[in-house]
């Protein structure tokens, strides 16, 4: 009897031990949701999955955006990742030391601050808060969800942007956790 391959994110689901259920669960409920645009939601749970490197979760959610995001738009939304990655550490960083002298400091670091070309500004500032939430970072959580905000994103919207963050984040530890107890 052939058995035949799940969809990427199908895979991940059933990959997840027993234990995570409910992490896999949500997944399911929300690759499902409609409150965001599947431009939206598919660039924040690739985002996400970037922003936390796992590399069978990336690999999961990489292959969805093959066949649900144009090429500049999956690219944004690693671009997003890879951002926030730099700014999110140096941000926390400032925010967290008690000499704030350095906050006074031009931060020197190259950051283009547009989104980039072919994606829509406000869905790259939703990929770029769902990392930064990911990150621990409350300045950058502040400064993007006041520029949605700004620009009348319903807080919807961000919550589900932070629920996809909590759940890749979620899965990623999980799945990274099952992947070594299989090899122990």
């Amino acid at each position: 009897m052939t058995q035949i391959a799940l969809p990427p994110l199908a895979a991940l689901i059933d990959a997840i031990p027993d234990y995570g259920r409910e992490v896999a669960r949500n997944l399911q409920v929300l690759a499902e949701d409609a409150t965001l645009t599947d431009q939206q939601k598919w660039g924040c749970f690739l985002a996400c999955a970037h922003g936390i490197g796992v590399a069978s979760v990336v690999r999961t959610f990489e292959a969805e955006a093959q066949v649900r995001l144009s090429p500049e738009v999956a690219d944004a939304a690693r671009s997003a990742a890879a951002r926030m990655g730099m700014t999110n550490i140096y941000y926390r960083a400032l925010h967290l030391m008690q000499n704030h002298v350095y906050e006074a400091l031009p931060t020197r670091l190259r950051m283009n601050l547009a989104a980039p070309v072919g994606v829509d500004r406000l869905d790259f500032e939703l990929w770029a808060l769902a990392v930064s939430a990911i990150n621990g970072c409350s300045a950058c959580l502040d400064a993007h969800e006041g520029e949605l905000k700004k620009h009348g994103v319903e807080p919807a919207v961000v919550q589900t942007a932070l629920r996809i963050s909590a759940v890749v984040h979620a899965a990623s530890r999980v799945t990274a956790s099952a992947e070594a107890a299989a090899s122990f």
